[in-house]
């Protein structure tokens, strides 16, 4: 189920056979599939249009989000409707908006959290420049009831909708709202708010919001082992429960100030302070990424953590991984190969975990290896493990730095890169609750090879 603004304006269409062949696009459409790399006819280079198309078909429904894709020079948003039939799906791209790209945009670890979040979000709204409501589109069930209510209320903030826990006073600058815990009344649980501004001038420009479960995971309907326990409360410690939502406001608020000045929404600055305020926000994203880090961690050595048994597809959690990361490997000029879509490898992992520890196995391969070099992705099935290998073509790991590359808080002497020491430790441990195990090889002169393993579905 999903909603257009009324009055939305179509700037381009496109057809697909099937779930991901691109088989005609009128011309923006088909500029953004060329700048991405791909060809007509030929997969869906945008990776987040691929996604929500291979969604639309796998569950023959229509769906509908926006859209962010970036080509050599600019940042491009477009609200997107996929429409699926018999042979394929239809495309209709509207609010198509681009503006260049600046020093400052998301990158790194920001950036790779809102993709994550567009991947396992219950609900995503498209917002107005004041966070009133201009479309819904449904991701699932839990949220349903909250979609309907958006749907009548055009025009109106988000937050009329919702509770927000701790919060005195309304409205509240989006970048204090990015992160904050969402209630719904009569409902169980909650959400966790993800904002993401759309490209454009601050006058028409808008908003993407994403409502994250808070402590579970999910997937795409029919992905999910309705037989599974539910998992325990990813949050429930003194830091995740009390103390990081608590550190996550004032944080935000910092690093929305330090923007406020470096944007020079607040008046004219001089070019050294402007600096200064990028550094302020550049080290509140720093704190705020620990803050996560140390809620994870207490989370994962709590004593009843228990990833849920999800049945997933390895190479499909590979492919996503490598779509997410598709902007910083081509920052570095890095290629990164990865097994073709039709190419599925079954076995058993929390999906968001599996994904989680991916994205830090290739984020750090894309960190490490050489410019203008290859990362590989090798997924593959033998007997009851379902393995994926990533290997890049680095500097490698001595015999002494891998027996200790797991361990807590380890940067192997590395210092200014905003690290925690904490990424392998958790993935390790996280493999490890999942039944399955990571470990590292480094042959002289052929770089770092990290394995997931886990059971096979």
């Amino acid at each position: 189920m999903t909603a257009m603004a009324p009055g939305a304006v179509i700037v381009a269409r496109g057809r697909c056979e099937a779930s991901d062949l691109l088989v005609s696009a009128d011309d923006a459409l088909a500029s953004l599939q060329r700048a991405c790399g791909g060809e007509i006819p030929g997969t869906i280079a945008v990776p987040a249009l691929l996604e929500l198309t291979r969604k639309a078909w796998r569950h023959r429904i229509r769906l509908a989000q926006s859209v962010h894709a970036r080509d050599a020079d600019n940042a491009i948003a477009a609200w997107v409707e996929v429409t699926p039939d018999d042979e394929g799906c239809a495309l209709a791209l509207s609010n198509w908006r681009v503006s260049p790209l600046a020093d400052g945009d998301a990158t790194g670890s920001v950036a790779d959290d809102i993709a994550i979040a567009t991947q396992i979000a219950d609900l995503h709204v498209r917002l107005d420049a004041r966070q009133g409501v201009l479309a819904v589109g449904l991701a699932s069930p839990a949220a349903e009831a909250l979609a309907e209510d958006l749907r009548g209320g055009f025009g109106r903030p988000w937050t009329d909708f919702v509770t927000l826990p701790g919060a005195s006073h309304q409205p509240l600058h989006w970048r204090l709202l990015d992160g904050a815990m969402v209630e719904r009344e009569g409902l169980p649980g909650r959400w966790q708010a993800r904002i993401v501004p759309t490209p454009g001038e601050r006058e028409t420009a808008g908003f993407d919001l994403y409502l994250v479960p808070a402590g579970i995971s999910e997937l795409p309907p029919g992905e999910r082992d309705d037989e599974a326990p539910e998992p325990s409360d990813a949050l429930d410690g003194i830091l995740g429960r009390d103390l990081a939502p608590a550190l996550r406001q004032p944080i935000n608020r910092i690093i929305a100030n330090a923007e406020t000045i470096r944007t020079r929404l607040a008046g004219p600055l001089a070019d050294e302070y402007a600096g200064y305020a990028a550094d302020i926000a550049e080290a509140g994203r720093h704190l705020l990424d620990l803050v996560e880090d140390l809620a994870d961690l207490e989370a994962i050595e709590a004593a009843d953590f228990a990833p849920a048994p999800d049945r997933i597809d390895l190479a499909d959690a590979a492919r996503r991984a490598a779509g997410i990361l598709s902007v910083r490997a081509q920052d570095r000029g890095i290629l990164v190969e990865v097994q073709e879509a039709n190419t599925t490898v079954a076995a058993i992992g929390e999906w968001r975990r599996v994904l989680q520890v991916l994205l830090n196995l290739l984020g750090n391969a894309l960190r490490y290896a050489p410019a203008h070099s290859t990362v590989r992705l090798d997924v593959a099935s033998e007997g009851d493990r379902a393995t994926v290998t990533i290997a890049d073509d680095g500097a490698g790991l001595t015999p002494e730095q891998q027996a200790k590359v797991f361990d807590k808080f380890e940067r192997l002497g590395r210092s200014g890169d905003g690290g925690s020491g904490l990424g392998l430790y958790i993935s390790r441990r996280l493999a490890r609750a999942m039944g399955g195990e990571l470990s590292v090889a480094s042959p002289p002169g052929e770089g770092a090879r990290f394995t997931l393993e886990l059971p096979v579905g």
